[in-house]
Order: C-alpha cells, then sequence, then structure tokens
C-alpha cells in the first residue's frame, strides 16, 4: 500500500474527516471521467486544449482538482473528445 493510501486510511477513522472526504466524491467522479475520457481519446492536454480553445494550465487544473468546471465547460471539454456529457441523479444510500 503506498504512504498516501496509509496516511489516508488512518485520517478517516476520524468521521468528521470521513465525512469531509465522502463529501468530496461526486467532485472526484467528475475528475476520474475527465482523465479518463481524454486518455481513451490518447489526447494530451495540450491536444484537449487546441481542440477545445480552453488554456492548457485551466485543463490541468481542472485535473488536479484546483477548480471546478461549469456544465458549460464540461460541455466543451465533451465535445473536444467527439463525447457528451451525461449527469445523473441517484438515491442517497443511507447507513
Amino acid at each position: 500500500m503506498s504512504k498516501f493510501n496509509e496516511v489516508l486510511k488512518e485520517h478517516l477513522k476520524n468521521p468528521n474527516v470521513k465525512a469531509e472526504y465522502e463529501a468530496l466524491e461526486p467532485e472526484f467522479q467528475v475528475i476520474r471521467a475527465m482523465i479518463e475520457a481524454r486518455k481513451s481519446m490518447q489526447l494530451t492536454q495540450q491536444q484537449l486544449a487546441d481542440r477545445t480553445g480552453i488554456d492548457r494550465a485551466d485543463i490541468s487544473k481542472l485535473e488536479n482538482g484546483n477548480a471546478n468546471p461549469s456544465l458549460k465547460m464540461l460541455k466543451r471539454l465533451a465535445n473536444g473528445m467527439g463525447m457528451a456529457v451525461k449527469i445523473d441523479f441517484v438515491p442517497i444510500q443511507k447507513q
């Protein structure tokens, strides 16, 4: 197990930390989806920037979780990869 995963596992024992971490899951899902889509198209960030007109640094910020994309930006990114954005609303699972 990586050092990061070990530290994360330890911190997630704290219920407050765990709740905050879980609250960020939708953002993590968007980031993962963006990265996976770009890589599935075998595009670099620069190539995607060239296709969309979105600055490469902005794409990097999005992929690193340092910026929150608007729906308009997500649609531009998807369009640049020949894809469409799909958003689901799902019931919250109670524990």
